[in-house]
């Protein structure tokens, strides 16, 4: 059989995203398609996110269907690859950042920062370009976290202005109040005080080409949060959660805040953290100290994706206080992590494909 491009592209038709529900042709993620010779071809598949969990399928699933509509002899040199997707086009501020994550939680000691940093690196390790603000100007945590405690970003002028060099490590970039103040100080500030230096981690610092900018946000619902969302098109939010009663009630203020009309944000979904405990003398079992079950039914409740659980082990403490993130690590820790990053990175590239722009929110408080 004469292979052609068109029959090749006939046969890759047949070949769905499972996530995005439309053939990968008609999504354009076929690219740079060669007939080499009689019996082989080579062509790229670019998929939606680095982190996309179902490469592996994706690639099978495209063998199999040029097998079936030219013979199995034929060869096929594929070449999976990626490009983040976005709807922030023509973007005012930040306008090289493909998508912005807000991380909340409502309640304070949930584990949101953890979370935040292993899925700011589990992003990052994927091969995705990552930053990262902490966004709690009260109890910034990403400086212990990631072991940079103690540095101080660099300055240069831009036009006159002085723009903030974020620290990287990790393959992150990142920004927090405690790298401008002393480790021991308390930041006694009034909201407004708090909001500005967010607008200044928004807007004075040099984030550059990203396909994910995480907000690691504080406690509560309140001025971080409204700056956020007055300043910047937030793509979604990932709300962190224990099982536990009055964590799930913060936990669902948080998430219903953002479903408010006037804010109109996504939710990309919910994950469990501390959902139980495993003993490392007893890998095998699971010990459920905090309730089992509530981030799952609170993301039913809603409608909202649930991106897992994350289980509460002495590594992932230890991981947070050595500033080396887990994620990094082999086991169970890494792996619950990596699941976590893989889901985000798909619900960002649904939302991206079935969804409107997020717009800019008018509040008046």
């Amino acid at each position: 059989m004469n292979i052609s491009k068109e029959k090749v592209l006939q046969a890759l038709s047949t070949v769905e995203d499972p996530d995005l529900k439309k053939d990968l042709v008609t999504l354009g993620m076929i690219q740079d398609l060669e007939i080499i010779s009689e019996q082989k071809i080579s062509f790229k598949v670019v998929l939606t996110t680095p982190a996309c969990p179902l490469k592996e399928l994706i690639r099978m699933n495209c063998e199999e269907a040029l097998k079936k509509a030219l013979g199995e002899d034929v060869e096929a040199d594929i070449l999976m690859t990626s490009n983040v997707t976005t709807v922030r086009n023509d973007a005012p501020l930040l306008p090289n950042v493909k998508n912005i994550i807000a991380i909340a939680s409502g309640k304070g000691g949930v584990g949101k920062s953890t979370c935040s940093s292993n899925l700011a690196v589990a992003l990052a390790k994927s091969g995705a370009k990552v930053g990262l603000i902490d966004a709690d100007i009260f109890g910034p945590s990403v400086p212990t976290m990631f072991n940079v405690e103690g540095e101080q970003p660099a300055i240069k002028q831009v036009n006159g202005k002085n723009i903030i060099i974020p620290i990287e490590q990790y393959g992150v970039k990142l920004m927090s109040i405690g790298f401008l103040t002393p480790a021991e100080n308390a930041v006694v500030w009034r909201g407004p005080m708090a909001s500005s230096a967010l607008k200044q981690f928004i807007g004075d610092v040099e984030w550059g080409e990203l396909d994910y900018l995480l907000i690691d946000l504080p406690p509560g619902t309140s001025d971080i949060h409204l700056t956020m969302v007055q300043t910047l098109p937030v793509t979604g939010a990932v709300i962190v959660t224990t099982p536990q009663k009055v964590a799930l009630a913060d936990a669902t203020k948080a998430l219903t805040m953002f479903k408010q009309a006037q804010i109109n944000v996504p939710i990309l979904g919910v994950v469990e953290n501390m959902a139980y405990f495993t003993p490392a003398e007893l890998p095998d079992n699971k010990y459920y100290i905090f309730g089992q079950g509530g981030g799952r039914k609170l993301s039913e409740k809603y409608d909202v994706t649930y991106l897992g659980e994350i289980p509460l082990v002495q590594g992932i403490r230890e991981s947070g206080d050595s500033g080396y993130p887990a994620v990094l690590k082999d086991g169970v820790m890494a792996e619950a992590f990596g699941n976590f990053a893989e889901g985000v990175a798909r619900q960002v590239a649904i939302r991206n494909a079935a969804a409107s722009k997020t717009e800019v929110v008018q509040v008046k408080v």
